[in-house]
């Protein structure tokens, strides 16, 4: 994983015992025992018993080796994951499997977050960062950031009009929207026997389920979906459901901006499927 970019000359410097604290699970006074019990070394086998140690994220993670054990330490930790249909984007679900549970034994689990939401029934791209700051730019309306996504529909639909509305008078930030051959669609997209047309859709909106309100205004009805793409990062497609690989976001959208609107703004993302 590329190291992260340096931090603001005013942000403070991450401490040696509060960066084991945080990728270990331990508290700071479990961390301080092992320290002065000299338990604690680096690659090299020195001690590290310097608790206010400074570790610098523009070093990038750090190493260290605990009762012959070795740690790689993050600052941060960024990663996408193919959800597959039937897990829900949540920590906890009383009634089903969530996406979170698939991220178990991965660095900083505790601090993920996911970038935007996929429900019940989507299955594909959903991106997750420990950098809530780097969410909210990413799900904001203001940054308008494309997503797109491949549909199994349950008959035609009409075309769009400049005009189209969705039933509370949303108007959807449509990109693109194309009919497609079957075997154009991602492999992560379900293959239903009701879907008689497919097709690919680009939005730069996240509404509630934006995508199969589209579809319904449009004459038609949403049977399989996947999004395929956020911003510049595609779904990898020999990337098996529930898998995860770890990706640098903040580097793939270090150029991101503010788009200018006079629309009136939007809630961020809240689950486009």
């Amino acid at each position: 994983m590329t190291a992260p970019a340096a931090a603001p000359y005013d942000a403070p410097v991450p401490r040696l015992d509060a960066l084991i604290s945080r990728n270990l699970g331990l508290s700071r006074r479990q961390v301080a025992r092992l320290m002065r019990a000299g338990r604690v070394c680096d690659q090299a086998g020195q001690r590290l018993d310097e608790r206010g140690l400074p570790c610098r994220p523009s070093d990038g993670p750090q190493t260290v080796v605990i009762d012959d054990t070795t740690h790689v330490l993050y600052h941060r930790f960024e990663l996408l994951l193919h959800k597959p249909v039937g897990v829900v984007t949540a920590h906890r679900d009383a009634r089903h499997p969530t996406a979170y549970a698939l991220l178990e034994g991965t660095p900083l689990h505790r601090d993920l977050r996911s970038v935007g939401r996929l429900d019940l029934d989507t299955s594909g791209l959903l991106l997750w960062t420990t950098d809530g700051t780097l969410v909210h730019r990413l799900t904001h309306p203001r940054y308008a950031v494309p997503r797109e996504y491949h549909v199994g529909l349950a008959r035609p639909f009409e075309d769009p009009t400049p005009q189209l509305r969705l039933d509370d008078g949303h108007a959807p930030g449509l990109v693109a929207l194309q009919r497609c051959e079957e075997a154009s669609m991602h492999p992560a997209l379900r293959r239903s026997a009701r879907a008689q047309q497919h097709a690919s859709i680009t939005l730069r909106t996240g509404r509630f389920h934006e995508v199969r309100r589209i579809f319904a205004a449009l004459g038609s009805e949403v049977v399989d979906l996947c999004r395929v793409r956020y911003g510049d990062i595609v779904l990898p497609p020999a990337l098996a459901a529930g898998e995860h690989d770890p990706i640098d976001l903040q580097a793939r959208f270090a150029g991101l901006s503010p788009v200018p609107s006079k629309a009136p703004p939007s809630p961020p993302d809240q689950g486009t499927g």
